[in-house]
């Protein structure tokens, strides 16, 4: 039994022990090339977040979100460089220049993109509290508001930031303050004189649908009327609806005299006195009204197809050529053009509906009406 036991004993010494598990490697530290520079982004580090980031193209991706922004905008920038691929060489080697933002091609220098918006902040931050204190946020400034948007405002109701109202002895202390802070954000006459013309401007625009960035024009132009001292003399109401006029005008969407002051209500001849003095003391270069941007205006009032608004854009296009439109009324010339394209397309309209929707006579229309028809040798019979 004893030997029997020492061969048990000596069999158990010869099982070899358990090999040690070796430790799990870490994960590899992803290379990116950005602007010539290396840059190691650990996508497994314990003290690296992971977040979901959503691209351009929509797609949800997930970036370290360690340190900031920082990483996320070189990630997400390194990731479209790669898709993207030379349309020279067919090479997906990208680079990305922060400096003079192009994307160029790495293997054959070829610039496939050049200013690169910079989507990211121009200040950097090495912590949390560096952060919030750089990090600012505000409403855009619009010239279409006397004191630009950069203002302060106490509002009506006696409560705090909590909501818990205010005891009513420091109710008239809050009234005072009210009062003695809107006494002194006008400063001076001029701005006086904007809370009376910006609000009249943005109605007046605002019955002709007219965009943001028409009012702004408007009002810058408004702005320099007061400082060359052009208001002088002239009643407010009749230059804001000049320098509406003239926005309209240079950019390229015209809105007639007769359209403004049948919604201001003031007389024709006075906002037309007013738009050439502001024009001609300012030196406004305002180009001539084409009378192909009248025509989407009255083919979709009149509910017409868009072969007759091609065709109308064609013979205006004809009539201009031959010097057909000089001397003559752009709105009169783009209703006739109007009227006869929607007849060549087999949409006809009265002559008194397309006078109505222009804002010209009958006549008018029949006079460049044929006008056009001998001179472009249209067979139409209306």
């Amino acid at each position: 039994m004893a030997k029997k036991m020492q061969k048990s004993h000596k069999k158990q010494k010869a099982v070899p022990k358990p090999k040690a598990k070796k430790p799990a490697q870490q994960a590899p530290h992803q290379r990116i090339e950005v602007s010539g520079r290396k840059i190691n982004i650990n996508v497994d580090e314990p003290t690296h977040s992971v977040s979901n980031v959503k691209d351009q193209s929509g797609d949800t991706a997930q970036y370290p979100s360690g340190n900031g922004t920082a990483q996320v905008v070189q990630h997400r920038e390194a990731t479209q460089s790669q898709q993207l691929r030379c349309p020279s060489c067919g090479s997906t080697d990208i680079i990305v220049d922060h400096e003079r933002g192009e994307r160029v091609c790495n293997n054959c220098g070829l610039i496939i993109e050049e200013n690169i918006a910079d989507l990211g902040p121009e200040w950097r931050a090495f912590d949390a509290e560096q952060k919030a204190s750089r990090a600012r946020t505000g409403a855009p400034m619009k010239y279409a508001r006397a004191n630009k948007g950069l203002v302060t405002e106490i509002d009506l109701y006696n409560k705090d930031i909590r909501g818990v109202r205010i005891p009513s002895k420091r109710q008239a202390q809050l009234y005072r303050m009210k009062k003695w802070h809107k006494r002194s954000s006008i400063a001076n006459s001029n701005e006086r004189n904007y809370l009376i013309a910006f609000p009249e401007l943005i109605r007046v625009a605002s019955y002709l649908n007219l965009p943001d960035n028409i009012r702004e024009n408007a009002a810058l132009l408004y702005r320099k009327c007061v400082k060359s001292n052009l208001i002088r003399g002239r009643p407010i109401e009749t230059v804001v609806q000049a320098v509406i006029y003239a926005a309209c005008r240079k950019a390229g969407m015209p809105r007639t005299l007769d359209e403004i002051a049948t919604i201001s209500g003031l007389p024709k001849k006075e906002i037309g006195r007013a738009y050439r003095a502001i024009s001609h003391e300012l030196g406004l270069k305002i180009p001539l009204t084409d009378p192909i941007s009248y025509v989407p205006r009255y083919v979709n009032a009149l509910k017409l197809s868009g072969e007759a608004q091609e065709k109308s854009v064609q013979l205006l296009k004809d009539a201009m050529r031959k010097g057909l439109v000089s001397g003559r009324s752009p709105t009169g010339v783009s209703a006739a053009a109007v009227y006869i394209a929607g007849a060549l397309a087999g949409e006809r309209r009265t002559q008194k509906e397309v006078a109505e929707v222009a804002g010209v006579t009958e006549v008018t229309i029949r006079n460049r009406y044929r006008e056009l028809k001998e001179q472009l040798n249209i067979d139409v019979n209306l």
